[in-house]
């Protein structure tokens, strides 16, 4: 494994990270995607990502949502995970998620229109021990939070 990336999953895994990602992270990355016009995001140089559009759970309102997602072999599927930087409190998005299943990424550029499952039990369990194989600061959040971080898979619609 690279040093780079040694130290980014290192200073990922910090609660001063966590503090301070959420703030910055997302905001950086829309811009940039929007400036490329969806061909970059600047967290997917270190891992994977998409910008999610789901529908508001209460508003009703699309919200667009950059996230880092670790895609399955088949190419039609992808994990997200609410990890929210290993914060107390599950990510937004995730209950938008489970309201409204139907959403759209944006992958590599192509918009695609997707539906979410929240994972659960044993498939759960199989997915969660291939994202630690994958990221494993994810690790360190779980440690650090009471709730079982959600873990979804999205899906091409046809």
């Amino acid at each position: 494994m690279p040093v780079v990336v040694r130290a980014v999953q290192k200073v990922s895994s910090t609660r001063g990270f966590a503090r301070v990602a959420p703030h910055v992270v997302p905001a950086l990355d829309r811009a940039v995607h929007r400036l490329t016009r969806g061909k970059v995001l600047l967290s997917a140089q270190m891992l994977p990502g998409v910008i999610l559009t789901s529908t508001g759970a209460r508003s009703g309102l699309p919200r667009r949502t950059p996230l880092a997602c670790m895609p399955e072999e088949n190419g039609r599927s992808w994990i997200l995970v609410g990890s929210n930087f290993g914060r107390t409190g599950h990510p937004a998005w995730t209950a938008n998620l489970r309201a409204h299943p139907d959403a759209e990424i944006s992958w590599k550029g192509a918009d695609i229109p997707v539906r979410a499952q929240l994972l659960q039990g044993e498939e759960r369990a199989a997915v969660w021990k291939n994202l630690l194989a994958f990221w494993p600061p994810y690790a360190t959040y779980q440690a650090r939070v009471e709730r079982e971080i959600r873990l979804f898979r999205i899906v091409r619609r046809s």
